[in-house]
């Protein structure tokens, strides 16, 4: 059967799957990861014996330095200290295992963990910007100097660029784009095909395919407004909070445990999901969505429902909590720096955590302004809270209150009883107590749905030195960073002193601070983030890297001018899709032009539309929406994913920090542990075996054919069908004849066969090339 179905797999191929390898940026990764896992171990541990400073001062040790990369690759007298790529060579990590004669530092082994972010780190090949000479400490920031850096620069609408083609752009996107198309001399393509654009729209919006109704629809609606309402359509639709809440889901690295090595399900998170789903689909202003999860319990408003105002919280209530033992001071920091990294990674596109240890290496973000925002969570409390109204939670306490004191005064008499000495009238007291039970469960009223939250913070830090909790600097005055404050001249950017004590700093004002119209990156992060996801690439490459390391934008003005106008049109998500979505750069066509591909191989100017292989997400959930299968109620408590009679969408499954799912991982899901921007894409053997033999997708085979025979009675008929369900188009004559030849052939029973022929072409059809991808 497997080679049936592979045969008409290869007839089936699609021809973009040399595109199945979409880049990431794995230089800017590596520093990044050698910033704020190595560095400060290094800085802490072994640069007083193996520095320039140390062999200034005549304490060099063993001839090792390890200022540099190239000192590191060069070694000391014993041989190199690391070799790119290789965990078993070199001196460094054997003296680090303490499994050589060299055993360092040598007051006592480093944690396991450490050890392992060094061989993580020389594994992928010891990325390290530190060359030539060791770097000069910088001891003050020119301020001045540091906001000249675009990304720190407040946005601004610029005037549409002069173009040649005039004709050719529909909207003003259009004008920046080919501006800079015709400076390199890049042609655009021309349109895709309504029925590719149609996919492209339905699933970029909602992450489900088209119907053949829908298709036929629009291609036989030929009004200018077409397009733009289909676009109204699906942003209409409750499954465009589904789809885009993933991508939400994926920043915020939300998880249902809690990082732990035990088992601790957090019963409630599925709550925040939702409501990350309910706040898309209700277009709520983003600078909002942004105050209410960071805020919403300090948050003064008029809003009556409760869970409205403290579901969002859960953007730092399910983050990571640690156990807390012996070292609780250093659990809390690193349950901190978690909360700081996805807070700015996420909302400011910057990497403050690296400055957890030592100012940051690159952008204007000392040591000290990390502890002055750490100062908003810090005090903090992860905590469960009921979403109901003070009435209904005083009803239901009262009443928990009375019920547990009589099954309390029930299991009193029923121990009483077993004692010889006590007279007979004990059984009364069981029957009225159980009477009272019975009373008491008729009488209850609905259970309080419950939310993972936060609360709490806002108390001022001191600076751990190299980021030891137990060596403490100078205060911290809490504060918001002082590169993106702007207040009045002769004040501390950013802090907030007072002569009689250290200022709080809350999270109310650190969300105010955020979802500010005056803040320079948060409209531009996020309008990144949804042109990263329509076009597969952001006009910032790195969406969650606005700082030196991440890439330069290479739309700068058409970004500023977004960003403004998502800010006047009232933070809109919804606007800025459609503002998207309606451009005649979206509506491109997907064709390579050889001239092109060589000048702009990566599609960075955008002079086509890349074609985008369908996450694992979108791909399930489209096997169960053509086969039939697909269960779309919105939201609800997680499933187990592996169970092969789940048909909800794959967003609605179980997600775990400690076990994460082994079928989600093969498929490039992300690491829940870090807040998460992009992600990989990779093609492994075990991807397609899922496809070919895994019980889910046999069930659902299954399920496809026997809706294709429910609605055609003829074997022709039958393709057609398959096609325009799972592919919405017609099959070719050559693809009619392989299909009816397969069907054909699948018909002479083998012994290794699982599947009726029509469920084997069921099966081929889904698993093929073209079915993931989308022009």
């Amino acid at each position: 059967m497997c080679r049936r179905i592979l045969t008409i797999i290869i007839t089936l191929i699609h021809p973009m799957l040399a595109f199945a390898g979409e880049s990431k940026n794995p230089d800017a990764a590596g520093v990044e990861f050698f910033e704020k896992k190595i560095r400060p171990v290094l800085a802490e541990h072994c640069y007083q014996c193996h520095s320039a400073d140390a062999k200034k001062n005549k304490k060099l040790k063993a001839g090792l330095l390890l200022d540099t990369r190239a000192d590191l690759l060069k070694g000391g007298d014993n041989g190199p200290a690391i070799v790119a790529g290789k965990v078993s060579e070199g001196t460094l990590l054997k003296a680090l295992r303490h499994t050589d004669d060299t055993k360092m530092p040598p007051k006592g082994k480093l944690p396991a963990t450490i050890i392992a972010d060094f061989e993580a780190w020389v594994r992928m090949g010891a990325p390290d910007p530190r060359v030539g000479n060791a770097p000069t400490v910088v001891k003050e920031i020119d301020w001045d100097k540091a906001r000249a850096f675009w990304a720190f620069q407040p946005p601004v609408k610029s005037p549409l660029p002069q173009v040649k083609d005039t004709g050719w752009p529909i909207r003003d996107i259009d004008h920046f784009i080919l501006a800079e198309l015709e400076k390199r001399q890049l042609k655009p393509v021309g349109p895709a095909a309504k029925r590719d654009l149609l996919r492209r729209a339905t699933f970029g919006l909602t992450g489900l395919p088209p119907t053949p109704e829908e298709i036929d629809a629009f291609l036989k609606d030929d009004s200018p407004t077409a397009l733009a309402n289909v676009i109204d359509r699906l942003l209409a639709s409750p499954h465009y909070g589904e789809r885009w809440a993933r991508y939400w889901l994926d920043v915020s690295r939300y998880a249902e445990d809690k990082a732990l090595a035990f088992a601790n399900t957090r019963a409630h998170a599925y709550r925040y999901r939702d409501w990350v789903v309910d706040a898309l689909n209700r277009d709520m202003p983003y600078d909002r969505f942004v105050r209410l999860q960071l805020a919403g319990d300090l948050i003064s408003d008029p809003e009556p429902n409760m869970a409205v105002k403290l579901t969002g919280l859960g953007f730092q209530g399910l983050g990571a909590e640690y156990h807390r033992g012996s070292v609780a001071a250093q659990v809390i920091a690193d349950e901190l720096d978690d909360r700081i990294d996805t807070l700015t990674r996420g909302l400011l596109g910057l990497t403050v955590a690296c400055a957890r240890c030592h100012d940051h290496k690159y952008d204007p973000i000392p040591t000290r302004d990390y502890y002055s925002l750490a100062a908003a969570y810090n005090g903090s409390n992860l905590d469960i809270r009921p979403l109901s109204d003070a009435q209904s939670v005083e009803r239901f306490r009262t009443w928990d209150k009375k019920f547990k004191a009589a099954e309390a005064q029930l299991k009193m008499a029923e121990k009483k009883k077993k004692d010889p000495k006590v007279p007979d009238s004990t059984q009364k007291e069981i029957d009225a107590f159980k009477a009272k039970l019975d009373r008491l469960r008729k009488e209850a009223p609905p259970p309080l749905p419950m939310a993972h939250v936060i609360s709490g913070g806002g108390t001022a830090m001191r600076v751990n030195i190299r980021g030891n909790v137990e060596r403490l600097g100078e205060p911290a005055p809490p504060g918001y960073l002082r590169i993106l404050s702007a207040l009045p001249p002769g004040e501390a950017p950013g802090v907030r002193v007072t002569d009689a004590k250290p200022a709080k700093f809350t999270r109310l004002e650190l969300a105010d601070a955020i979802a500010s119209p005056k803040n320079p990156l948060t409209a531009r992060v996020i309008v990144n983030r949804v042109w990263h996801y329509h076009f597969g690439r952001g006009i910032v490459g790195t969406p969650s890297n606005f700082g030196q390391l991440g890439d330069r934008p290479t739309h700068p003005e058409l970004l500023d001018t977004l960003a403004v106008r998502f800010m006047e049109n009232g933070w809109s998500l919804r606007w800025i899709h459609r503002e998207i979505m309606l451009s005649r750069v979206y509506q491109l066509s997907s064709a390579g032009v050889p001239k092109n591909i060589e000048a702009d191989p990566e599609n960075q100017y955008l002079w086509r539309h890349t074609p985008r292989r369908l996450d694992f997400e979108s791909w399930r959930d489209t096997w169960l929406a053509v086969a039939g299968r697909l269960d779309r109620a919105i939201g609800g408590p997680s499933l187990d994913l592996n169970k092969a009679d789940n048909t909800r969408r794959t967003l609605y499954a179980k997600i775990s920090r400690v076990e994460p799912n082994a079928l989600l991982v093969l498929f490039d899901f992300p690491d829940a542990n870090v807040t998460s921007d992009r992600r990989s894409v990779t093609t492994v053997p075990q991807q397609q075996l899922f496809a070919l033999n895994s019980e889910f997708t046999i069930q659902t085979a299954k399920a496809f054919a026997n809706r294709l025979e429910k609605l055609s009675p003829r074997e022709e008929e039958r393709i057609g069908l398959a096609f325009r369900l799972a592919y919405g188009r017609e099959p070719s004559d050559a693809e009619k004849r392989s299909s009816t030849e397969f069907l054909r052939d699948a018909k002479t029973a083998r012994p290794t066969d699982r599947l009726t022929a029509l469920e084997q072409f069921a099966q081929a059809i889904l698993a093929s090339n073209e079915f993931q991808w989308v022009d």
